[in-house]
């Protein structure tokens, strides 16, 4: 067998996330028709992760195995832009070191969430606006608290299959723009709606709704009653994601 990566962005509004879900469109079904249809066997791939309904991927990965060499991966990826829906976009294929995992040999992932400052039609619906718009000070404040954390089960949606709640995040900063206020947060790892969660609370930060200190007290809680409403996902992006030296 041959492995692959393959490199991908995707609009996530018409799909119900990432994973294949039971009568729901998701983007790893469709990805996985178009490349059995394409190379003419059984595709099944094996995404960087999972992404809720309406998230947006501006940069993504998968793996697949291949029966067969693929010798112009170019073209393929020529092809599946043409076959798939303007939602998806192929950017990359090419083969890499047998062990590699799309999932579980990651180093870190980038989100950013985007706030409008004001209405905008032309940023709607790949942005989020708040009422009233939150203190950015006050959310940076929050962010280096948070960051002297590691056990995130306060954000993790409940009774999911994970092993540990433990991440390391590596960055978490607001930034302002002339239209926009953007948070970046990067970590090894993420739990299941951990970073719209960790949004949801930092604009209870920025809006007054609980002080910095309530903040580091529902981190600590490990109870996600406690913590502030999900954001929508609709404003969310996952947008890098690294690996080690890892093509043939």
């Amino acid at each position: 067998m041959h492995r692959y990566f393959i490199e991908l962005a995707y609009n996530g509004s018409g799909y119900n996330g990432w994973q294949i879900q039971p009568n729901a469109p998701s983007v790893q079904e469709t990805i996985n028709h178009a490349l059995s249809l394409l190379l003419k066997q059984e595709i099944n791939v094996t995404g960087a992760g999972r992404t809720d309904t309406g998230v947006h991927a501006s940069f993504f990965v998968a793996h697949f195995e291949s029966d067969i060499v693929i010798p112009h991966t170019k073209a393929l990826v020529d092809k599946l832009n043409r076959f798939l829906g303007k939602n998806i976009a192929i950017k990359d294929i090419y083969a890499v070191l047998p062990d590699m995992h799309a999932r579980f040999s990651a180093i870190s992932r980038t989100y950013k969430y985007y706030i409008d400052k004001n209405k905008n039609p032309f940023t709607y619906p790949f942005s989020y606006r708040p009422h009233p718009l939150p203190d950015i000070r006050l959310m940076n404040e929050a962010c280096e608290r948070l960051m002297r954390y590691e056990d995130f089960t306060s954000f993790s949606k409940l009774h999911t299959d994970v092993k540990t709640n433990i991440c390391h995040i590596m960055e978490a900063n607001w930034e302002e723009t002339d239209e926009q206020l953007v948070f970046t947060i990067k970590a090894d790892r993420f739990l299941r709606n951990m970073v719209r969660a960790i949004v949801g609370t930092l604009l209870d930060v920025g809006q007054g709704r609980i002080t910095l200190e309530q903040f580091q007290q529902i981190i600590e809680s490990k109870d996600r009653c406690k913590a502030g409403t999900s954001v929508p996902g609709n404003a969310l992006f996952l947008c890098d994601i690294e690996y080690p030296p890892c093509k043939l």
